[in-house]
């Protein structure tokens, strides 16, 4: 099989198992949860109980808990990238008398992108505690669907006020190795766009290099014999295969920024789609989840639960929240 329709069956079946895993992961009861939970069960018969334990730690200090080890794994992506790109693209555009800004756009918008993943790590993403749960929960109100008055956290031991633990709580992400709350949303949004960006740049250079090495050179013309000793005209895959050959690791990492643009241009646009009607991925996954949740007694037993968004103030409001978000004095004033 050619190697440019290797290469577009395990770009389709990445993207496509992404997809099935977006479209799957916040509903409860939909057939890859089921089969998750199935396959759970009948591995619980046969791995013994104390693995089972050792395992479930390991995995939750992974993902929900601070650890530099995705931090690490972000960093050498990133030098991987970007030393490749300076060893080879760079060089070769330079020789090939590229403009110079063109060259240097990756570098700056890495720059703006390592700028926004320090402050996103290092700000207090607005962690209730004792001396300021009091405060926060007067800035929202319980939707008595998603959140209810009266519950205690069980790590603060405290009242969760609306959208908390963490104050606006969005998500705990790995990356950034901080959860994800009021006090570094902005800064967080920033960094993907700017991650995103940086890597539709590099993408955008690299493939430029391999179109000018392309008509550079006579390969693009006339016809080759293949394996069969058959003469065929220069197509796409003939083009691709030459240029990996030429340039494998230049073509190897064109295929994983690539990749990563469409997947963090993804999650951009969903990220985008919360802000601008003031939603968070906790918010959001809660919601789609409701179906299978007990009924929560601030409503009658004998109503059909609905949820609705009653955060939302409209779309230049909500996106001037994520950087701006409201205090007590500004909910005292609006009420």
């Amino acid at each position: 099989m050619e190697f440019l329709t290797l290469f577009l069956i395990y770009l389709s079946f990445v993207l496509a198992l992404t997809a099935l895993l977006c479209l799957c992961s916040a509903r409860k009861e939909s057939f890859l949860a089921r089969s998750v939970n199935r396959a759970s069960q009948v591995l619980s018969l046969v791995i013994p109980t104390q693995l089972q334990r050792v395992t479930h730690r390991a995995l939750h200090r992974l993902f929900h808990t601070r650890s530099c080890l995705f931090v690490v794994l972000h960093v050498a992506l990133q030098a991987a990238v970007f030393g490749e790109y300076t060893w080879e693209v760079f060089v070769y555009c330079w020789e090939l008398q590229f403009h110079l800004l063109l060259l240097l756009l990756p570098y700056l918008l890495l720059a703006g992108n390592l700028g926004c993943f320090l402050l996103c790590s290092r700000a207090n993403p607005g962690t209730v505690t004792k001396s300021n749960a009091a405060s926060l929960v007067k800035v929202y109100a319980y939707d008595g669907v998603l959140f209810e008055r009266g519950l205690v956290c069980p790590t603060c031991t405290v009242e969760k006020p609306a959208r908390t633990c963490v104050h606006r709580f969005d998500h705990h992400c790995v990356w950034v190795n901080n959860c994800i709350g009021a006090g570094n949303a902005g800064v967080f949004l920033l960094y993907l766009l700017s991650l995103t960006a940086t890597a539709a740049a590099v993408a955008a250079v690299t493939a430029a290099f391999l179109r000018r090495v392309l008509l550079l050179s006579s390969v693009t013309h006339g016809t080759y014999l293949d394996a069969r000793g058959h003469e065929q005209p220069v197509g796409v895959s003939f083009l691709v295969q030459h240029l990996f050959l030429a340039f494998p690791r230049i073509v190897f990492m064109l295929g994983f920024v690539l990749l990563l643009t469409l997947v963090l241009g993804g999650y951009c646009s969903f990220s985008l789609y919360l802000a601008l009607t003031n939603q968070t991925t906790n918010e959001w996954c809660k919601s789609r989840r409701f179906g299978g949740s007990r009924h929560p007694p601030s409503q009658p037993h004998d109503r059909p639960l609905v949820y609705k968004n009653i955060y939302s103030k409209g779309i230049w409001r909500n996106l001037k929240e994520i950087f701006n978000p409201p205090t007590v004095l500004e909910r005292k004033k609006r009420t």
